[in-house]
């Protein structure tokens, strides 16, 4: 059984709403389909995806930065700007970003942009995360938006393809 740290700043509005660990993994599934896939490039294989209030995937994204040389293509900018544009707006109220590895400072803020409700994350990222790791930007007091955070989710799972990609850069 994996264990999941839930990291919120405020009480969520409809306890309905809050999905459930199994369909956390389920999402992280396909988040990690997305990474899996990136891994045969040169891009940091993680891979993530924006989940609706009613559970359709509305934004899907992998690393994208050698790919295109954006410094921006992170799989979670991905997913947010393919959801913003499926849904016609900025505004993501009642979504989910799930990502393979802990956001960074510019993917949590980006996330908080978005005012999604919840970051769902599987490895954490002791060097750069922004989560609850190195920093702790989604529950930053003076943040104009409270996003929930549930890390660990498939965590072994995420940071093998991390770690085989970086070993295999290594030995290669």
């Amino acid at each position: 059984m994996e264990t999941y740290r839930v990291a919120k700043r405020s009480d969520s509005p409809d306890e309905r709403a809050v999905p459930t660990p199994e369909t956390y993994a389920a999402w992280m599934g396909q988040a990690l389909e997305l990474a899996a896939a990136t891994a045969r490039s040169q891009d940091v294989p993680v891979g993530a995806l924006v989940v609706a209030r009613d559970g359709a995937v509305v934004g899907r994204g992998h690393n994208v930065r050698e790919e295109r040389g954006d410094p921006t293509g992170h799989a979670e900018v991905v997913a947010l700007r393919e959801a913003a544009d499926r849904l016609n707006t900025w505004r993501l109220d009642g979504c989910t970003l799930v990502v393979t590895l802990e956001p960074c400072v510019m993917c949590a803020g980006a996330a908080m942009a978005a005012r999604v409700e919840r970051v769902v994350f599987g490895a954490w990222d002791p060097k750069a995360g922004a989560c609850g790791s190195v920093w702790d930007l989604t529950r930053d007091r003076l943040a104009t938006h409270a996003v929930d955070v549930v890390g660990g989710v498939r965590a072994e799972e995420s940071a093998a393809l991390l770690v085989d990609f970086f070993e295999g850069r290594r030995l290669g």
